[in-house]
C-alpha cells in the first residue's frame, strides 16, 4: 500500500495498536504545541508526533511575530492606544475578502489573555516599537506594524496602531536566526512540564475512523508501519502545502516557480487527510508571497506594473503588495527610484541596491523597460506633481514617503522574480478548533489548526496572524480535543 494514500482506514482493520492517548497531535509546530499545552493542562493524556527529526516547524524558521492588540501590557508599555473593535475592524477588512468573522471575533476578543497565556509559557518581549518598514525587528524590539495598518486604505477604516508582538532574541539575522524558535523553545517546554509526549521521525499516513468517528491514525517510522490510538480526539497541525506541487497546480498555480518558506513537511498531508475523512476546505487559492526587495526601497519607490503604471500604494504592508504583484501582476513589476532613495535606504537598512539599468532619460528607461513611450515619464508627472505639495492622489501613500523622483534614475526589474510564499488556506474549522464537513457540521474526533486550517488569515494576510492564529486556536483546538 503506497504511504501516499490517505483514506481513512476502518477501526475494523486495525489487527492492534502500537499505543494509546487521549489526544493525538500530528504536527509538533506552534499550533500543535499550544493544542498541546492545553490538552495536557485538561488532564488528557497528550502524544504529539511530527515527521521531522524535532520541534520547530516552519514556525522555528519564522520572525516571530504574534499579531495580538487591542491593549496588551506590551502595546500599553510603548505608550501606544488600542482597542478590541479596531482591531477588528482592520482585520476584517485586511484578512478579507470573505474573513471567518465568528474566529475574527474570538481572536479579538481573546488577545488580551493570550498575550498573558504566551508571557505565562515564558515568551520574553521587550517594550520597545520599531517604526521603520522591514521584514522583521531588530533584536531589541517587541513591537511593529506589520499589516498595513496606519497606511491607505486601513488607516481610514480604523484608528492605527502596532500589533506585531516579537518574542526578545539577541543575535537575530533575519531570514537565518529569527525569533520563532525563541517562541518554539518556550512552548515546548511548557508542553513538557504539561506531561505531553512526543514521537519525531513520524508521519501521520491515514486516520482510523469508526463509523464516523476519527479514533487514531496510521503512521509510519523509519519503515514501519503502525496505529496510535486516540480516545479523544485527533488534532491535525501539520502545516500548509506550499511544498506539494501537485496541489499548488490544483489550487494556487500562480504559487508555482517561487521559493517556499517552511519546511518540506509542508505538503498537505494533514489537509488531505482531513478532507478524505470528509472535510471541508476553504479559501485554498489563498496565500502569502513576501514582495521581492527591501521594505525600505519599496515604501520611497514608485511600483510600476509591465505597462509602466502604479497600481497599489508603496508603503502599505509589504506583503500585501507582494500578494497584489503575484496574485494580480503576475510578478510582471518594476521598481523606479532615483540616488535619493538609494542614500536613504543605505542609510536605513545598511546597503544600497544595484539598479537594474540607470538613465537620466525616461524615454531611454522605457524603451529598456519595453513599455509605451510616454507612459513612464507621464506617470513620474503625476507623481512628482502630486509629492510637491505631500499628496498621492491616485494611490494614496503617506506624505512621510513622497518626494519627487529626480534624474538621474533608476529601475530594478523584478519581472520573474522570485517571491518567498505559503499557504494560508486548509480545512474548515470552528473558532473551537472542530473540523467540519460539508454540510457544516463537525466530524466527531476530529480537530485542526494553524497552517492546516483556513484561519485569521483567510485570504489577505499580515504579518503575526499566522503565529497568532495558530498558538491562539490550536489551545482551543486542544482543549476541544481532551473534552471530547
Amino acid at each position: 500500500m503506497s504511504v501516499t494514500r490517505t483514506n481513512p482506514v476502518q477501526v475494523s482493520e486495525v489487527g492492534g495498536w502500537d499505543a494509546e492517548t487521549d489526544v493525538l497531535i500530528v504536527g509538533n509546530g506552534c499550533a500543535g504545541a499550544s493544542a498541546s499545552i492545553e490538552a495536557g493542562r485538561a488532564g488528557a493524556d497528550v502524544l504529539v508526533i511530527d515527521a521531522a527529526g524535532g520541534w520547530g516547524g516552519a514556525t522555528a524558521m519564522a520572525g516571530g511575530s504574534l499579531y495580538l492588540g487591542g491593549g496588551t501590557p506590551l502595546q500599553k508599555a510603548c505608550g501606544i492606544e488600542d482597542s478590541q473593535e479596531a482591531m477588528y475592524a482592520f482585520l476584517k477588512a485586511a484578512t478579507g475578502p470573505d474573513p471567518d468573522e465568528d474566529k475574527l471575533a474570538a481572536y479579538c476578543e481573546g488577545s488580551l489573555e493570550h498575550f498573558d497565556w504566551l508571557a505565562e509559557c515564558g515568551v520574553p518581549f521587550e517594550a520597545k516599537l520599531w517604526t521603520e518598514p522591514s521584514w522583521e525587528a531588530p533584536s531589541g524590539y517587541g513591537l511593529m506594524y506589520t499589516g498595513g495598518e496606519n497606511a491607505h486604505p486601513f488607516n481610514d477604516i480604523a484608528a492605527p496602531a502596532p500589533r506585531g508582538h516579537i518574542p526578545h532574541m539577541e543575535g537575530k539575522r533575519p531570514g537565518e536566526r529569527s525569533a520563532g524558535w525563541v517562541l518554539m523553545r518556550h512552548l515546548v517546554a511548557t508542553a513538557e512540564r504539561a506531561g505531553v509526549q512526543t514521537r519525531y521521525d513520524t508521519r501521520a499516513v491515514r486516520l482510523v475512523v469508526d463509523g464516523g468517528r476519527v479514533v487514531g491514525a496510521e503512521v509510519a517510522s523509519f519503515g514501519e508501519r503502525y496505529f496510535l490510538r486516540a480516545r479523544r480526539g485527533v488534532v491535525l497541525s501539520a502545516g500548509g502545502f506550499a511544498a506539494n506541487r501537485s496541489m499548488l497546480v490544483q489550487h494556487s498555480p500562480r504559487m508555482l516557480g517561487n521559493l517556499l518558506i517552511g519546511t518540506d513537511n509542508d505538503d498537505g498531508r494533514g489537509i488531505r487527510m482531513g478532507q478524505a475523512a470528509g472535510a471541508a476546505v476553504r479559501h485554498m487559492e489563498a496565500g502569502q508571497a513576501a514582495f521581492p526587495a527591501d521594505p525600505a526601497l519599496l515604501c520611497r519607490s514608485l511600483l510600476l506594473d509591465a505597462r509602466g503604471r502604479r497600481f497599489i500604494n508603496e508603503d502599505t504592508y509589504p506583503g500585501r503588495v507582494g500578494q497584489a504583484a503575484l496574485f494580480q501582476q503576475e510578478r510582471q513589476i518594476f521598481l523606479l527610484y532615483d540616488d535619493a532613495i538609494n542614500e536613504e535606504v543605505r542609510q536605513v537598512a545598511g546597503y544600497a541596491v544595484e539598479p537594474t539599468w540607470v538613465s537620466g532619460s525616461l524615454a531611454e528607461l522605457e524603451q529598456r523597460m519595453g513599455i509605451a513611450p510616454g507612459v513612464l515619464a507621464g506617470t513620474v508627472e503625476e507623481y512628482n506633481a502630486g509629492a510637491v505639495n505631500g499628496e498621492d492622489p491616485l494611490c494614496r501613500k503617506s506624505a512621510r514617503w513622497l518626494k519627487p523622483l529626480e534624474p538621474p534614475y533608476g529601475v530594478l526589474d523584478l519581472r520573474g522574480a522570485v517571491f518567498g510564499v505559503f499557504t494560508t488556506g486548509g480545512l474548515h474549522t470552528s473558532p473551537q478548533g472542530e473540523v467540519r464537513d460539508l454540510e457544516g457540521e463537525p466530524i466527531p474526533g476530529l480537530f485542526a489548526a494553524g497552517r492546516t486550517t483556513s484561519g485569521v488569515p483567510s485570504w489577505g494576510y499580515c504579518s503575526g496572524t499566522s503565529l497568532g492564529d495558530a498558538t491562539f486556536f490550536g489551545r482551543r483546538a486542544g482543549t476541544s480535543a481532551a473534552s471530547a
